[in-house]
């Protein structure tokens, strides 16, 4: 029970975040920028300005779906980011940016993440399954049978450990996003500001998930725990 009032509280305030973060990004988007660049045009700039001349800009579709892809050397850019001029375009595209940049100086952190992409992405698939799956069996067996909540708590940990790598990646992105865009006369003070706020917004999403696996983690390893004194003070007696 006291698994699916933690999973309620988490979903509430996701959907929270997500609203504002939908609100604010639309507060922003009507932020024209007078360099009147869309964010294909900021991308190629900052690449070239950077010396990146093997990483392509391209249109994908979907909402939010902005990304670099360091496999294939893409900068992976969503309709309203590729298309239009606004703070919020300039600061997404600057900030895919930023990893192209990282990517190029070879940033550890964003290394270790790519390199641990796989097994990451699979740990993320099978977890949930993994732990649901696991506590009906070790429910079920009174605690006589507990291997697949203990895989499923190492593949959560695994997925807790990506969400905690990329926090500095995502802020480190930004980061270099904005020193771009300030020191190269991008955007004046009054359109920093939108822009800046904008990256803070998208990062929080990161912040929320880290902590969402964090309390996940912490429930699912507590009631394993839980449940394995119980049944250990059990035989004993």
């Amino acid at each position: 029970m006291g698994y699916y009032f933690i999973v309620g509280i988490i979903f509430i305030i996701n959907n929270i975040i997500n609203a504002i973060l939908k609100n604010r990004l639309n507060f922003y988007s009507k932020i024209r920028l007078n360099s009147n660049m869309n964010g294909k045009e900021i991308a190629e700039k900052m690449l070239s300005d950077n010396g990146i001349l093997d990483v392509k800009v391209f249109l994908i579709e979907g909402e939010l779906t902005d990304h670099y892809n360091p496999s294939n050397k893409t900068i992976n850019l969503s309709s309203k980011i590729f298309n239009e001029k606004n703070s919020v375009s300039t600061a997404v595209a600057a900030h895919e940016c930023g990893h192209a940049l990282q990517h190029k100086i070879g940033y550890r952190l964003l290394k270790i993440r790519n390199g641990l992409t796989y097994i990451l992405n699979l740990s993320s698939k099978m977890a949930y399954l993994s732990m649901i799956s696991g506590l009906a069996i070790f429910y079920g067996s009174e605690g006589g049978y507990s291997i697949i909540l203990k895989i499923g708590l190492v593949l959560f940990f695994l997925v807790f450990i990506l969400s905690i790598i990329t926090l500095p990646i995502e802020f480190d992105a930004s980061s270099r996003a904005l020193n771009w865009l300030k020191n190269n006369n991008i955007v004046n003070n009054k359109e920093f500001f939108y822009v800046k706020k904008t990256l803070k917004w998208a990062v929080l999403t990161y912040v929320f998930s880290m902590l969402s696996n964090l309390v996940s983690l912490m429930y699912f390893t507590s009631y394993f725990k839980k449940n394995h004194d119980y049944n250990k003070d059990e035989k004993n007696n």
